[in-house]
């Protein structure tokens, strides 16, 4: 994985001034900045904020545990997992703009002192032993190649017990995906793992399996409504490509028609450091 590749794929600028603008253009100028009024634009994942109140459920965060965001973009996940849990969270991202757009969205909505963000990479995490209650990574490691050294870096910042959850794109069955996708216009700076793969690594890493499960199917009728209306309507005024630009349409449409022709798996998954 080239690092440079990567940031270049992601990086922006304005993006604080960008995601306010287009909040305001369509909720008015008084609108609060909430993880809520923000969630639409914040989350990276193709559900949204569905995605993450999907992964709490999963880990069920208590309101005095500290939780990892690896990957964290801007931190839309993690804001919502502070303002609804009453958690800390401590997020670290590759793109040193996503950070800024982090911290500057955090004040925005006074969650700056319980939602940290660092500018890192997943492969080596600024971050001390043992210092985590639940970590979780979600459509961000995609761009990794070495997930088994992932694994371990998230294996030694939990604490004994502490859950690891997971939601990101694997490889499919079918051949490779359509590209460009959310993650990579190229295969260049694509690592897509099988459910398998995951598992191996986890295990490898030292990790307890809890469940570990492809979704792709299960979801699969879902998507033909949503695929028509991303191709006839486009994008709606506020989403992800706000931040990430309009080519999200055509990434977005690849990343669907993948998934329905069995190009993508949907890897979920939950694992705990034994105590």
């Amino acid at each position: 994985m080239s690092k440079g590749a990567v940031e270049e794929h992601y990086a922006s600028t304005d993006i604080t001034a960008r995601v306010l603008t287009a909040l305001r253009a369509v909720n008015g100028p008084d609108v609060p900045i909430t993880p809520d009024t923000l969630a639409p634009i914040d989350h990276f994942h193709g559900k949204g904020a569905v995605a993450i109140e999907e992964l709490a459920a999963l880990l069920q965060p208590q309101a005095g545990d500290h939780l990892l965001d690896i990957g964290c973009g801007i931190g839309g996940p993690a804001r919502w997992i502070a303002a609804k849990y009453g958690s800390r969270v401590t997020g670290v991202d590759l793109t040193a703009a996503f950070c800024e757009a982090a911290r500057e969205l955090n004040s925005l909505t006074g969650l700056a002192d319980r939602v940290r963000v660092l500018h890192g990479s997943a492969l080596s995490l600024p971050l001390p032993d043992n210092s985590f209650d639940r970590a979780y990574s979600q459509a961000a490691l995609m761009n990794v190649s070495d997930k088994r050294s992932v694994f371990c870096e998230a294996f030694r910042v939990l604490r004994p017990g502490g859950l690891l959850a997971l939601s990101l794109a694997g490889a499919g069955s079918a051949g490779d995906p359509r590209y460009p996708l959310p993650w990579a216009t190229t295969p260049d700076i694509s690592f897509l793992a099988t459910p398998d793969e995951i598992r191996g690594d986890l295990l490898a890493a030292g990790f307890q399996i809890v469940l570990l499960h492809d979704t792709a199917a299960a979801v699969a009728a879902s998507l033909a409504p949503v695929l028509k209306q991303l191709e006839t309507e486009g994008l709606p005024p506020l989403s992800s490509h706000v931040v990430m630009g309009e080519d999200e349409k055509e990434w977005r449409i690849n990343a669907m028609r993948s998934q329905a022709e069995g190009r993508l798996s949907l890897i979920e998954a939950l694992a705990r450091k034994p105590v």
